[in-house]
């Protein structure tokens, strides 16, 4: 099976916020863990809450995480007012979709961004979103079993 997601970019910052305002999305779905933060970290660079800021006046922005620890998930609830679900069970869609329509977000809207392609994009693909797939923001510290295991995932994505 091939995924392809709509955009492959290096990081969120190359995200080109008005491309997507221009195509009538109005909602950016992140991955929590490698994408908006350092894997298992808790906290929030200073950049990226300064882009998020930047990207929540003109975009509804949401987190969708497959993290289950309780401890950590209130330790990153108290660092932004971003909504956040936790448990999502991605690639299925079911908590994603239930957080959607919670926010009254619709698929045709929304942007789905994440590191993952086997998680995160195939479940933005399973909502019927648009999808943005970027590197690990960890990746130059990730252990090989993990680097040698996204280098696998990799070679799902259709180029």
């Amino acid at each position: 099976m091939f995924l392809k997601p709509d955009y492959d970019l290096k990081n969120i910052y190359e995200i080109d916020l008005e491309d997507l305002k221009n195509q009538g999305i109005k909602a950016l779905l992140f991955d929590l863990d490698s994408t908006l933060m350092g894997s298992k970290r808790g906290y929030y660079t200073e950049d990226t809450l300064r882009w998020l800021d930047k990207v929540k006046q003109d975009f509804f922005v949401g987190i969708v995480s497959n993290n289950n620890n309780p401890v950590y998930i209130e330790k990153v609830r108290a660092c932004t007012d971003v909504p956040i679900v936790f448990e999502a069970h991605k690639p299925d869609k079911k908590v994603a979709e239930n957080f959607m329509k919670e926010h009254n977000l619709i698929s045709e809207t929304t942007c789905f961004v994440g590191d993952r392609p086997l998680t995160d994009v195939m479940c933005g693909k399973n909502l019927g979103c648009k999808t943005i797939l970027v590197d690990s923001i960890t990746a130059d510290i990730e252990k090989p079993i993990v680097r040698f295991v996204r280098k696998l995932e990799r070679c799902t994505i259709k180029k």
